[in-house]
C-alpha cells in the first residue's frame, strides 16, 4: 500500500556557507506557497524526512552517514561528488527549480521493485575526501516538472496574492502560467496595457509581470502610471522584455519599475523574482 503523501515535509539542513543557507532559506520560503511543502527540520528527536547536505564539506559528509546510517532517509547531495554513495547529487550553483525537482523525487513512492530491494549500509568511524562509501537507497523516480506536478490550474483562493501577466504574445502567458501553476497565487492575464490599467483600477495586486512591447501604450507608460496611483504604490512591477541594454534599464528605472526579467524568461531568475516580491 502507499503511504499518503503530506502537505509538508521537513528538510534537514547539513553544511554550506551563510550564503548559500540565506538563499535556501528563500527557496523554502517560497515552498510553503507550494503543495507538497518543504521546511527547515527543527524538531528535536524525531527524524527529518529528507537530508540536503552539502557534500563538499567532509564534516557534513560524516555527519549524515552518522544521522543515516541505516539509509532509510532521502539524501540530496550538493556539490561535485556523491562521496562515493548513490544519492543524487546536484552540482554548483544551487538550482532553485532542480531542488524543487529533487525534494519532489525524494518523497515519491518508490517502485514495487526497489521496495524490494534490500537497503545496504557501511557502517563509517572515519571518513576522508577519498575513502569511498557504500550506501544504497531505494531507487527514486525521476522528478516531474513543477507544471507536470501540479496538473489542473487551481481555483481562486480569496486569501491568496493577486498577481497580473500582462503581454500580448499568447505563448508567454501560456510560459508564465505553467511556471506559476505550482504556487498559491491568484493570476489575472491582460493582452495590453490599456486592459492591463482597467485591471488595477479594480484590484489590488502584489505583483505584475509587464511586457514592455505592447500595442497601444508600452509597458513603461503601464508602469508609470501604476506606480502614480498611491492605492498601487506598493505593487511590484517587473518587466519582461527582449531589451537588456543599460538605455532600457534606466528608461524602465525611471518609470519605477523594480526588477526586470529579460525574455526568453529564465525560470531560476523568475523563481528568485517571485520569491523577493511574493514573500510567504
Amino acid at each position: 500500500m502507499t503511504a499518503k503523501q503530506k502537505d509538508i515535509y521537513s528538510v534537514d539542513v547539513i553544511g554550506f556557507s551563510q550564503t548559500e543557507l540565506m538563499a535556501l532559506a528563500s527557496v523554502f520560503e517560497l515552498s510553503s506557497r507550494r503543495v507538497p511543502k518543504f521546511a527547515r527540520h527543527n524538531t528535536v528527536g524525531t527524524p527529518p524526512d529528507i537530508l540536503l547536505v552539502d557534500a563538499n564539506d567532509m564534516e557534513a559528509v560524516r555527519l549524515l552517514l552518522e544521522r543515516n546510517a541505516s539509509g532509510l532517509i532521502p539524501t540530496i547531495l550538493i556539490g561535485d561528488s556523491n562521496r562515493g554513495t548513490h544519492w543524487p547529487v546536484l552540482p554548483r550553483p544551487i538550482r532553485w527549480m532542480k531542488l524543487f525537482q529533487a525534494f519532489d523525487a525524494a518523497i515519491a513512492p518508490p517502485s514495487s521493485e526497489a521496495q524490494s530491494k534490500p537497503v545496504e549500509a557501511a557502517a563509517v568511524t572515519n571518513v576522508q575526501a577519498s575513502t569511498p562509501v557504500s550506501i544504497a537507497p531505494p531507487e527514486i523516480p525521476v522528478a516531474k516538472t513543477v507544471g507536470e506536478m501540479s496538473g489542473a490550474w487551481p481555483a481562486k483562493n480569496p486569501r491568496a496574492d493577486w498577481v497580473l501577466v500582462v503581454d500580448d504574445n499568447h505563448t508567454v502567458r501560456e510560459f508564465m502560467k505553467s511556471k506559476l501553476a505550482a504556487f498559491s497565487f491568484n493570476v489575472d492575464y491582460a493582452e495590453s496595457g490599456e486592459q492591463a490599467i482597467g485591471f488595477t483600477g479594480q484590484k489590488h495586486y502584489a505583483c505584475i509581470f509587464l511586457d514592455v512591447i505592447m500595442p497601444g501604450i508600452d509597458g513603461y507608460q503601464v508602469c508609470k502610471l501604476i506606480k502614480s496611483n498611491r492605492s498601487a504604490q506598493k505593487t511590484a512591477v517587473v518587466m519582461l522584455t527582449s531589451k537588456d541594454s543599460p538605455f532600457d534599464k534606466i528608461r524602465g528605472s525611471m518609470c519605477g519599475c523594480d526588477a526586470y526579467l529579460t525574455k526568453p524568461v529564465d525560470e531560476e531568475k523568475l523563481l528568485e523574482t517571485i520569491a523577493r516580491f511574493l514573500p510567504g
